[in-house]
Parts: structure tokens; C-alpha cells; sequence
């Protein structure tokens, strides 16, 4: 529901703040007053374009809030997306705050409970807060995406699987298409690399092989140089004529026992001279051990030359590093394997038949149940057409086959209608008259919006705004109409800009539209709450003009104390949806 909505230099409002309620509200006003400001508003807060035209003259931008109850079906995607509840003092965590800003510039910024948000993210905001229906609403319902959308949320359906299963036989028809039209040259790719396969086998490169390769040979390569400097180490540490290393650590232990009895701190000093000679003697083991074991072996050296010139020409021929040589053969037996499976066509009709099979289960069960929806549908229409002065005419949902099966079903989904008694129907979009347009689009609206949007019982938006559909009817068919949305209010929150008196009199709460001329020149439009004698004068100045004559004021007041509950018995209330289409077919 829309709580409250907040309005700073948009087109020509210098300033404003309006809480909404739960019911049927409508804003009413002078022609040229601004109702439209706020639907155009809200529209922006939720993601349409906006440029510098929304920002008021001599203003640097616009800036629009918009508070609503936030859904629970939103919950996940606000904390996915990082937009959690304002944590503010007077915050409520049940809210969700969408704030927009136009600059003079027409830079556009927004945020989502005060996190930075993108136009993208507050439509998808939107669908879940909102449906406005303006006064050409019925030009989506020419739209078969609309008309069929429509039939399946009032038979409680979903086509994300059924399109899932399309996408699916679609991938596997392409499939068999490709290795049919490309059998030749996907022959000749699968001979190219089963022979550059059948090279690198050969080779049969082990994935660790190369780096021992490497290291193998840099140790024979350089054996006597590495022999000749382990033999001078050797003499260094213990086997030269000379005094060595363990010689001379030897007898500097031997001169600082003589004298440690003396002075106690060179007994460290001993202590580590010893560690250092046992160190050194472990040394000159090793390098004896290391120089018993190596010894150059040419034959060997000439094996690992030979090993690794092969490798060294495959590296080259394909252009790779050599210890990238056992990835590229896997990566080659696999695209072999993709093109053997490229070529069982047996087992791509197989597949596509299996797919197809999967797809028309799921297609058939679709039209089953859009035909079941269809008739109450058009029953109901039909039924709420007769009170708005389309009295004899007739709604149909006609379901035509396609010649080709299509992501969204078997069939197409087009409305048409009779406006009389004694006409063919034909489709909406020739209806010629703008007037009974309107008017079929409020039947459509009032009747399939007493269903839930497919989902589920939470699903669909809880606001609806009409923004003036009720353009070009008046007195019985007046009555009618606010009844509707009088009913509707019982259901969901309603807003109508409206200027029928029968609409507004039937309203829970009544905005008024002004426009003013202010002390700098400019024009500025306000919006206030009026009750009372203050609500009875403006359906009065609906009724009869400015000069609110007694006559008109007395109506008025009448119309207010006569207006329908949403619980009523009135007769315009019996054109609702039938219990038959609130219940989905199984």
C-alpha cells in the first residue's frame, strides 16, 4: 500500500507531503489544476524516464519519496540487492522508501531505502507495488502478450517451465539441424584433430613429465661442474693438506678448554664451537656420499636431449608452452568427443524427440487450463459491461491455435467484443469508438483485478491507480463506475484522478487538486485532504460549476449520504467477477 508520497520542486509544485490510506481515494480538480502531477510523480519514483522537464522553473532539481508497505515478496531481493529497512529512529522496518532526484541537468539518481539504486532496479520495484491505468489502457490489452498474461494469471498459471521446455526442444532441433547442414565440415574437423591427437600421443606427455625433464637434464648438463665444486667444498670443510675448516674449529675447542676453568663464559663459546663441528663433519659425509653417487652420464643426457627436442617441436607446432602440452591433448580428446556427439544424428533425433515430447506435456496441460479460464472470464466482462453503457454487448477470449509451437503455448490469445446487441465481435484493437475503449477497459480491469496475479494469493500489486479512465461517460454508467472502485477499495488500495461527481462521491477519502498563482508570477499547484462541508462543496463545484448554487451543494450532500458501502447491495455491485473465475482450474 502507498503510505505517503513527498514532492520538492516537480514540475509546479514547489513543495509537498500527502499520506495516502487503505480504501478508495480519488483527486479531483480544475481542469489544468495538476491531477496528473502525482501519478506522474510516482511513475518516476518507480523507474520512468525523467528529464528536465519535471524540474520546477528556477529549481536546481526534483526531488520525489515515495513510501510504501513494503512486500513480502520483496524481501529477498532487498537483501540481495543490499536495500535493507532504514535504520533510522522513527524508521518502520515494514516500510520501503523509494526516493528519486532530477537535476536541472537531467541527471537522474535514485535510492531505495537510502541505499544507491539504479532506474533498472525500481521497475522491478515497481511490479510488485503499483498497476496505473491511464485513460488508453486499453492499448495493451491489443498487445497478445497482455491478453495472454491476462488469461493465464485469472487460470493461477505460470509459462516460466513451459519456456524452460521450449528453450530446451529449440536447443536440441538447432542440434540436429548443425550436424546435418555441417556433417562434411565437422567430418573434416573431427579428422584434423583426431590426427593432431594421434601426434600428441605419440609424445604421450605426462602432465608433471616436462619440469622433471627440465630439471634432469640442467643436473647431467652440468655434472662435472657440479662435481668439481662438491671436491673443493670437500677439501675446504675436511680433506685438505692444509688446515680445513673442521681442523681449525677442532683446535680452537681444544685452546679454550685449556684455559675455561678460568673464566666460565667461554664454556658457550665451546658449547657452540662443538655444534659447528659436528655440523661440519655432517657436511663432509654428505659431500663424500654426493660425490660417490654422481657421475656423468652421457648416454642418459643424450636420452633427455632427444625426449625434449620432441617436446620442443610440438610446442612449436601448436604454439603452446611445452608444459601446456597434456591440457591441450585433453582439451582435444574432448572437443573430439563433441563432434563424435555431433554426428550421432540418431541420437540428436532422439534427443529432439524427447525434448519435444517434454515441451507438448506441459504445452497441452497450459491450454487446458487457459480454455477453462477463458469462458467465465468473458462471462464476467461481459457482465460488468452492462452497467457501463455497453448494455447488450458481448466479450469474447478467442484461443487460436498457432501453426508453430511457441515458448508461451500452443495458442494465441486475442479479446474481442460486440459494443451492442446484434454485432460480431471483432478484435479490441478495431473497436473504433474511445469511449466504450475506456469503458471495456474498466471491465476488463475491475474483474480480473479481483483475482490474484499468478504467484499467488500475495501475489500482484496492492495499489491501483486510474487515471481518468472514466473519460467521456457519465450518469448511470457514473454510478456504476464509482461503485467498481468503490468495491475494489474493499480489496486493495485505489487511487482515481477522476472528474465525475458519481466517482468521487463514492470515494473513502477525497484529495482536491489547486492551482494558484504566487507573489513571484509563477503557478503553483497543492494538493489537500477535504471532509465535510469542505468535500460536499467540491462535488458540488463538480456538479454545478464554481457558483456552487444551493441546488448543487444539496445534490452533492446527497450523493455523499447515498453513496454505496463496499458491502452493499447496490445493482452496479453485481457486474463482479463470478466465484467460478476466482477459482483456479486444476
Amino acid at each position: 500500500m502507498l503510505r505517503r508520497i513527498a514532492l520538492r520542486d516537480f514540475v509546479i509544485v514547489p513543495a509537498l507531503e500527502l499520506e495516502f490510506h487503505a480504501g478508495f481515494s480519488v483527486l479531483t480538480g480544475e481542469t489544468g489544476a495538476g491531477k496528473s502531477i502525482l501519478v506522474d510523480a510516482l511513475q518516476l519514483a518507480l523507474g520512468s524516464r525523467g528529464d528536465v522537464g519535471v524540474v520546477r522553473e528556477g529549481a536546481a532539481r526534483a526531488e520525489i519519496s515515495a513510501e510504501f508497505d513494503r512486500p513480502a515478496a520483496l524481501a529477498g531481493w532487498l537483501e540481495e540487492g543490499g536495500f535493507a529497512p532504514v535504520e533510522e529512529p522513527d524508521a518502520d522496518p515494514s516500510g520501503l522508501l523509494l526516493r528519486r532526484t532530477v537535476d536541472a541537468q537531467g541527471k537522474s539518481r535514485a535510492w531505495i531505502n537510502g541505499s544507491p539504486a539504479t532506474v533498472t532496479q525500481l521497475r522491478e520495484v515497481a511490479d510488485h507495488l503499483l498497476d496505473i491505468h491511464g485513460q488508453h489502457a486499453w492499448q495493451s490489452l491489443t498487445r497478445a502478450s497482455a491478453t495472454r498474461e491476462l488469461v493465464d494469471a485469472q487460470a493461477g498459471l505460470s509459462t516460466t517451465d513451459l519456456a524452460g521446455r521450449f528453450a530446451a526442444r529449440k536447443a536440441a532441433a538447432e542440434a540436429l539441424a548443425r550436424a546435418r547442414e555441417r556433417s562434411d565440415e565437422i567430418a573434416r574437423e573431427r579428422e584434423r584433430l583426431a590426427w593432431q591427437i594421434s601426434e600428441l600421443e605419440r609424445l604421450g606427455p605426462n602432465e608433471d613429465e616436462w619440469p622433471a625433464l627440465s630439471e634432469e637434464h640442467q643436473r647431467l648438463a652440468h655434472a662435472q661442474a657440479l662435481m668439481d665444486a662438491a671436491r673443493r667444498a670437500l677439501d675446504d670443510v675436511a680433506d685438505a693438506e692444509r688446515a680445513n675448516a673442521e681442523a681449525l674449529t677442532s683446535r680452537a675447542i681444544d685452546g679454550l678448554a685449556d684455559v675455561a676453568q678460568y673464566d666460565g663464559r667461554t664454556v658457550p663459546i665451546i658449547e657452540a664451537l662443538q655444534g659447528a663441528l659436528a655440523q661440519l663433519q655432517d657436511a663432509a659425509r654428505s659431500l663424500n656420499a654426493y660425490l660417490g653417487r654422481e657421475d656423468a652420464d652421457p648416454g642418459r643426457l643424450a636420452e633427455l636431449d632427444q625426449r625434449m627436442s620432441a617436446w620442443m617441436s610440438l610446442a612449436r607446432r601448436y604454439r603452446r608452452p611445452p608444459d601446456q602440452l597434456p591440457a591441450l591433448l585433453a582439451q582435444w580428446r574432448s572437443e573430439l568427443q563433441a563432434l563424435d556427439d555431433a554426428l550421432d544424428t540418431a541420437a540428436l533425433q532422439a534427443a529432439l524427440q524427447a525434448a519435444d515430447q517434454h515441451y507438448l506435456a506441459e504445452a497441452r496441460r497450459i491450454s487446458a487450463l487457459r480454455a477453462a479460464a477463458a469462458a467465465p472470464l468473458a462471462a464476467a466482462v461481459t457482465q460488468a459491461m452492462q452497467g457501463l453503457g455497453l448494455a447488450g454487448g458481448r466479450f469474447e477470449v478467442v484461443l487460436t491455435a498457432l501453426s508453430t509451437p511457441q515458448s508461451q503455448g500452443l495458442e494465441a490469445v486475442e479479446f474481442q467484443v460486440a459494443g451492442h446487441a446484434g454485432s460480431t465481435p471483432r478484435p479490441l484493437a478495431r473497436v473504433a469508438s474511445g469511449g466504450e475503449l475506456s469503458r471495456l477497459a474498466l471491465a476488463i480491469a475491475v474483474t480480473t483485478l479481483n483475482k490474484p496475479a499468478k504467484g499467488g494469493p500475495d501475489a500482484g500489486a496492492d495499489t491501483l491507480i486510474f487515471d481518468e479512465i472514466d473519460a467521456g461517460i457519465g450518469g448511470a454508467v457514473g454510478d456504476t463506475v464509482g461503485a467498481l472502485m468503490k468495491r475494489l477499495g474493499s480489496q486493495r488500495q485505489v487511487l482515481a484522478v477522476t472528474h465525475l461527481p458519481q466517482v468521487a462521491a463514492c470515494a473513502d477519502h477525497h484529495y482536491v487538486v489547486s492551482k494558484a498563482l504566487q507573489a513571484d508570477g509563477s503557478t503553483a499547484s497543492s494538493v489537500v485532504a477535504v471532509v465535510g462541508q469542505a468535500r460536499a462543496a467540491e462535488v458540488a463545484r463538480m456538479l454545478g460549476g464554481e457558483h456552487l448554487p444551493d441546488t448543487s451543494l444539496a445534490h452533492a450532500q446527497a450523493m455523499l449520504g447515498q453513496a454505496p458501502r463496499p458491502d452493499g447491495d447496490a445493482s452496479a455491485l453485481k457486474s463482479t467477477v463470478s466465484p467460478d473465475l476466482r477459482r483456479s482450474p486444476t
